[in-house]
């Protein structure tokens, strides 16, 4: 598509008021459908076909196929988890990456027993995920959620699969009830964790049913049945010494599969006057992709191994089990609507080279030796130790509470230092000293993600704000640069505005987000894709977050009695469109909530006339040292969607190394 060029001035809000039309120009269907989403986590669109994935390839070809389809950046797990559940964007859920600076110590309030922990969690953790929701009036969303909604209307609901995700989807139900899970959920949501000693108990209506089907009443873990540090132990990552897994998600995610379609469909089948709603969250192909073996130290064939495709083809049995059940049930599947999403793309981790070419990163501190990462590759935690230097401030892990005067752990990165430290999972607090438990006394906080960080700075200080983004701008690894509005126009940098991210969020929002630096080993296919990554994990395993289209470009495809048959869709769609549009046919009203609403895809609908392509068009920031963040997106009806991102030079014309 060309490439149009854009001034720097929206009327964003305009999509709020947009959507809300589409939605009422929607007729709806005679009769409530039952709706299952599939989300297969980390799925690229490039990798489906007709040999490795038959039942993703039919729901494409038979169904609509949404060849233009988006992840919400930063292209994370529970930030896209988040839009699915709601149908709004980042802005307005605040989940906006798998870790953030939650503006308090997680469990301050004693929940679940737990004493006082880091202010910059990982968030794909129910414990955690659940005392969110206690210090943000009891739904740390916001919004409600497509299966809130459902269950409150006679619906029976249920979640299924990977931990984190699977709870996002009625992220209020799990609130906590006197310091602990409630005993009994109105949806039924069932994860790596339930019934276990950090879940919530499994619900009563299943127990029968799954011991008359010889299910155990515990998922399995991810290894298999082999040892943790097994090679066939689908939790196994590796080191900089040994590969990691050469297994997909089997075992855990089959009986995932079973009790959904011995336990669950066959409980909500018995009651066909009240219908249904179930999302199955598939851990797979991401699991495999993170932790795959096959490809350790080294960029080819990254995340197109054999074990890649593997965790591939396992998600796609999961969905055919499904399919098939419906298929053996032909009066439930006349009335069931099934949609498949990814929640990201993905790409194959780099901690060296920053171009095709091998030119490796100048990077401070890559330059340095660690316990656990040699000197000339990217440690975790780079970002936080390369701002601490150029800022002259100290560095502090929030995830380490040493025993002595200090609340957190001050790292050595002192140039005569031998071996330098690295914070334990990547997070950094960087000031002077930092007392306060929540953090909130460092100058910079900043929450490592993997594709993409997000930067705090708490005294919200503009010129502190403006000295971050122009010193980030020299980091030859970094990507693209957005700012939150409030400090205005910063050089170099564009508005979180244009990416979805200021809504109404509870959450504290980031004032800078960071995309680090994309590139392909193939220029023109993004299954190549090489990401510079913020994560614990390997050169040559796989990672998400950042901000190429390879990461942007999910795989959506919807079939059932209300989509159209054999259709492509051209017109930009996200997951924060999937809620919207269910709700239409599940004849459900879903609270207004905040402004980032996504729409109802009424283009796939049957009956309903088809859309056209709309232009891919341009913005860029103004100019900072001869660099300029530009951002690739289309406008559907007031509505951005976000295409890539990166830095150009200003002298230069056109989309730079921005791909399509």
């Amino acid at each position: 598509m060309p490439v149009r060029h854009l001034q720097v001035s929206f009327a964003l809000f305009f999509c709020a008021a947009m959507s809300v039309f589409l939605a009422g120009q929607t007729p709806a269907p005679a009769s409530r459908r039952n709706v299952i989403i599939f989300v297969a986590d980390g799925l690229r669109h490039g990798s489906i076909n007709a040999d490795d994935s038959p039942a993703f390839w039919s729901v494409r070809t038979q169904g609509v196929s949404f060849d233009n389809s988006h992840s919400l950046f930063p292209t994370f797990t529970t930030a896209n988890a988040s839009a699915i559940a709601t149908g709004h964007m980042l802005g307005d859920t605040g989940d906006f990456s798998n870790t953030i600076w939650a503006g308090f110590p997680v469990f301050d309030t004693g929940n679940f027993g737990l004493t006082p922990g880091t202010p910059v969690p990982f968030i794909e953790n129910n414990r955690i995920l659940a005392d969110l929701d206690a210090h943000f009036r009891g739904n740390f969303l916001s919004d409600d959620t497509l299966l809130a909604a459902a269950a409150a209307s006679g619906y029976h609901t249920a979640a299924i699969g990977k931990v984190g995700p699977t709870a996002i989807q009625n992220a209020a139900a799990i609130a906590p009830d006197q310091s602990n899970f409630p005993q009994v959920l109105p949806t039924i949501l069932i994860d790596d964790s339930t019934a276990s000693a950090t879940g919530w108990p499994l619900a009563r209506a299943l127990v029968p049913r799954m011991v008359k089907e010889g299910l155990p009443l515990e998922p399995p873990t991810r290894t298999n049945g082999f040892n943790v540090t097994s090679r066939y132990s689908n939790g196994f990552s590796g080191d900089r010494t040994k590969p990691g897994t050469l297994a997909a998600n089997v075992i855990q995610q089959q009986w995932f599969a079973d009790v959904t379609t011995r336990a669950i469909l066959p409980l909500f089948s018995e009651d066909p006057s009240e219908p249904f709603a179930i999302v199955f969250w598939s851990r797979d192909p991401d699991g495999s992709q993170h932790n795959q073996g096959d490809s350790h130290l080294a960029l080819a064939p990254g995340i197109n191994g054999v074990t890649s495709k593997a965790g591939l083809r396992n998600a796609d049995r999961n969905l055919q089990q499904i399919l098939s059940w419906l298929d053996a049930h032909p009066a439930i599947k006349a009335s069931t609507d099934v949609f498949v999403t990814s929640d990201h793309g993905f790409a194959t981790i780099s901690r060296r080279e920053i171009e095709v070419t091998g030119r490796a990163t100048s990077s401070e501190a890559a330059r340095h030796d660690y316990v656990d990462n040699p000197a000339g590759t990217l440690p975790p935690g780079f970002l936080a130790i390369d701002l601490a230097r150029s800022l002259g401030l100290n560095l502090f892990d929030p995830d380490q509470h040493p025993d002595g005067s200090r609340l957190y752990r001050q790292l050595h990165i002192e140039p005569d230092a031998t071996t330098w430290e690295h914070p334990v999972n990547g997070n950094g607090l960087l000031g002077i000293d930092v007392t306060r438990p929540d953090g909130s006394d460092a100058r910079v906080i900043v929450a490592a993600n993997g594709g993409s960080d997000l930067i705090y700075v708490p005294d919200r200080d503009a010129d502190r704000v403006r000295r971050i983004v122009a010193t980030l701008l020299t980091y030859d690894y970094v990507g693209a640069v957005f700012v939150d509005e409030e400090y205005g126009k910063v050089p170099g940098a564009l508005s979180q505005r244009l990416i979805n991210l200021i809504g109404a969020s509870a959450i504290p929002r980031p004032s800078i987000v960071v995309a680090f630096k994309v590139f392909y080993l193939d220029p023109d296919n993004l299954q190549t894709a090489i990401q510079i990554s913020d994560t614990l994990l390997q050169e040559g395993q796989g990672m998400h977050g950042g901000f190429g289209r390879d990461s942007t470009f999910n795989n959506m495809a919807a079939i059932g009695p209300d989509f159209k048959r054999s259709y492509s869709d051209p017109a930009p769609v996200s997951n924060a469109d999937i809620a919207q549009t269910l709700a239409r046919l599940m004849r459900l009203s879903l609270p207004p909530g905040g402004p980032l609403r996504g729409r109802v895809l009424t283009e796939a609908l049957e009956g309903q006339p088809a859309a056209a392509a709309v232009p891919v068009q341009s913005v860029r920031s103004s100019e900072a040292n001869g660099r300029q963040t530009l951002l690739l997106f289309q406008d559907f009806a007031g509505i951005f969607y976000a295409d890539a991102a990166c830095l150009v030079s200003a002298k230069e014309s056109g989309p730079g190394n921005c791909r399509r």
